[in-house]
């Protein structure tokens, strides 16, 4: 028996990015950016080059620093274009490595985090002065919840932190699964409501009670440990269909974008 559970956790330690992450990669001469006013743009990092789709409009108000989730890649997640036009924001979105266009591979959570820093660093200047939003779905509302936390430990804390469908940790969401892995052996751990915690000003969770990967509670236990935020239950809206169900993700989205 303690054979088994030797390698079984060796395996789990080992395949941790394959089990976590669903990259769809693209050929590198693959045209993302179409409209007008997107453009792809890429990031340098050690060992790899970020694949970034940057929305920029005249007059616009401020960004929405949007991370994205674990599958697929901007192909898919950059699909919202429209909405924040309307709501006179730019969006920018990177993918992470071996995500669509986006070079290297990922290797560890600080890697992971130092990923988004780097892209959050190269587009910063151009929002100095303006409203600043970052925005996590799914696996990005870790990401999303820590870049916010170190801006406000900066000193500048965002404007809106926005967290749709998120977890309270990737160590919590893996003992729902394997419940005899012990903490340690996750290198994702991703303690969204820990950093959740350190984030100053608004922020806004919005969630579906129909759920089924990440559960609704969740996002209640990130409302407890941090009362001031606004939590928003979607009725009947499971996690892939959070942002499209009844148009009440873009109902709350655009109230809160417009109260800035």
């Amino acid at each position: 028996m303690a054979l088994v559970y030797a390698g079984a956790s060796a395996y789990l330690w080992s395949r941790q990015e394959s089990l976590l992450f669903r990259p769809v990669p693209l050929a590198a001469d693959h045209v993302l950016a179409r409209a007008p006013d997107v453009r792809e743009v890429t990031v340098p990092v050690p060992g790899a080059h970020l694949s970034v789709l940057r929305l920029t409009r005249p007059g616009a108000r401020g960004v929405v620093f949007y991370l994205h989730g674990n599958s697929g890649n901007l192909e898919r997640w950059f699909a919202e274009a429209d909405f924040y036009r309307q709501a006179g924001f730019d969006l920018v979105m990177m993918d992470y490595r071996g995500f669509g266009k986006s070079t290297g591979r990922l290797q560890n959570q600080e890697q992971l985090l130092e990923d988004v820093r780097a892209v959050w660093r190269a587009v910063a200047p151009d929002y100095v002065g303006r409203r600043i939003v970052i925005a996590g779905r799914s696996l990005g509302t870790g990401l999303a919840a820590r870049l916010s936390s170190e801006l406000t430990a900066a000193g500048a804390p965002a404007d809106l932190t926005v967290l749709v469908s998120p977890y309270t940790s990737m160590v919590a969401m893996a003992l729902r699964q394997y419940p005899w892995v012990p903490g340690f052996l996750l290198r994702y751990p991703l303690p969204t409501a820990e950093w959740l915690e350190q984030v100053g000003g608004p922020v806004l969770i919005v969630h579906g009670d129909a759920d089924a990967l990440i559960p609704l509670s969740h996002a209640q236990e990130l409302k407890e440990r941090v009362p001031r935020a606004q939590l928003v239950v979607v009725p009947g809206a499971t996690h892939s269909s959070i942002e499209s169900h009844d148009g009440r993700f873009h109902q709350v989205m655009g109230a809160a974008l417009a109260a800035l």
